[in-house]
């Protein structure tokens, strides 16, 4: 008799009480799965598995996304090995983790994580430790249908066997990937209470895959959204570069705004978005991460510190105009506003400093794109940080074409030698075009009146 699994539909992850539902194994002829598509380093791992006796399969996004004909990167293992026993067959093998114990069979650059078989329910056996309802530490072992069961989404709780080259299915995964369909495996609130993570791993596998969240599955996300805050910082960072620098920032973006997480992650930057109702910092945002998405589908560099300038300069110009209607001197707002809208976020991502202090620079040297001082412009064409500020400026282009005359002034200047540009700004300033050669009233007269960047 098949061991109890969930069916569709919000009943907790009980296998006492769950509906029987027999073990499905879709036939080679029936699916798209290949070896020939598989990392040879998994099937040495799988059939050194099983030739020693044991259970092992590929299991979870590999096999989701072999389904989809998307060529993954990772491929994972899932066996009724224990961790020991797995590092016993493997020299190359490494023991990881604490909530979960991992073996992880290393080929080079390239890993192969390994994990045992996890049960549902703890017989006292296991080593299973809960914290409010969260779940912080799972050893607790048990058969393949069990496992299935504890997986998060339908569609990562599909596993593909060697032995025979079929797809087992035991929660209805099979179907969900051929409708993209995401949808959590028991009650949804339960699984989000337990790691509220979940609700962000919807949202960004929804993006990537092109699938819809199921309805039962997105309902309550904007209730429990809140728990986010509860989560570790380090851990929501990483899930921003997963989300935001993976190729698919602009629908993942949407997704968070779609299911009111938005305000959770990036509190000061929704408020910003909020109030500003012309929308032009929104456009500037999303064209940002298109642009983001098209550098990674070229498979050129991205930087987690534009990224970050990208998301929170919403907030940093709410911040600073309001510090600036206080009255407050342009420059001491600046830096004010760059502290404030750093402060404040990193209490929700741990944002590194070496990503960080870039950010701020990317923002600070913003206001000096204006200058057209020779010393200052050579000044500014060394910076370290130039291109990326140059970049963005281009890009406030979509929020306001008040920055048109300064992306113009600039592209020309790299594109000049040191003596043209030389003689171009000395001819500038005898003219008396110099904007820092202006008088100093009518330069105080300037600092009073709001930035572009405040005004976007």
């Amino acid at each position: 008799m098949a061991r109890p699994v969930p069916v569709h539909g919000s009943t907790p992850i009980d296998p006492q009480a769950l509906p029987l539902l027999a073990p499905r194994a879709i036939p080679r002829d029936q699916h798209t799965i290949s070896r020939r598509d598989i990392s040879p380093n998994a099937l040495r791992v799988l059939y050194r598995l099983r030739e020693a006796g044991f259970g092992a399969y590929l299991v979870g996004g590999a096999v989701r996304d072999l389904l989809l004909e998307l060529h993954p990167k990772d491929f994972d293992v899932a066996t009724d090995a224990t961790p020991e026993q797995v590092r016993q067959l493997f020299r190359n093998c490494r023991l990881i983790g604490r909530r979960f114990r991992l073996a992880h069979v290393v080929y080079g650059r390239e890993i192969i994580e390994v994990a045992t078989f996890r049960a549902n329910s703890d017989d006292g056996s296991g080593d299973r430790e809960l914290e409010d309802g969260r779940l912080v530490r799972d050893n607790v072992y048990g058969s393949i249908e069990d496992d299935a069961v504890r997986r998060d989404f339908t569609c990562n709780a599909l596993y593909y066997a060697i032995e025979d080259f079929s797809v087992r299915d035991y929660v209805g995964g099979f179907e969900d990937v051929q409708a993209r369909t995401m949808r959590l495996i028991g009650d949804p609130e339960t699984r989000y209470r337990e790691d509220p993570v979940r609700m962000l791993r919807a949202v960004r596998l929804a993006a990537k895959l092109d699938f819809s969240i199921e309805p039962a599955t997105a309902a309550p996300i904007p209730v429990l959204a809140p728990l986010l805050g509860e989560a570790a910082p380090a851990r929501l960072f990483e899930e921003m570069l997963k989300m935001f620098l993976a190729g698919h920032a602009v629908p993942s973006f949407e997704g968070l705004e779609r299911h009111g997480l938005l305000a959770t992650l990036l509190p000061d930057t929704a408020a910003a978005l909020r109030s500003n109702r012309s929308g032009a910092l929104r456009r500037m945002l999303l064209q940002g991460l298109a642009q983001t998405d098209a550098r990674v589908a070229a498979d050129e560099p991205v930087s987690p510190a534009f990224l970050f300038a990208l998301l929170l300069w919403p907030a940093y110009c709410r911040t600073l105009a309001g510090l600036q209607a206080q009255g407050m001197p342009v420059e001491e707002a600046q830096r004010r506003a760059v502290d404030r809208v750093t402060l404040h976020q990193v209490q929700t991502i741990a944002l590194p400093k070496r990503f960080s202090l870039p950010m701020q620079e990317i923002w600070l040297l913003q206001s000096r794109f204006s200058s057209r001082q020779r010393k200052r412009v050579f000044r500014l064409l060394a910076h370290p940080r130039f291109r990326a500020a140059y970049d963005f400026l281009v890009l406030r282009l979509v929020a306001s074409d008040a920055h048109a005359a300064d992306v113009e002034f600039w592209t020309q200047a790299q594109a000049s030698s040191g003596d043209a540009l030389s003689a171009s700004l000395e001819a500038a300033s005898a003219a008396g075009t110099d904007e820092d050669a202006e008088p100093a009233a009518r330069r105080r007269r300037r600092r009073r009146r709001l930035p572009a960047a405040a005004a976007e």
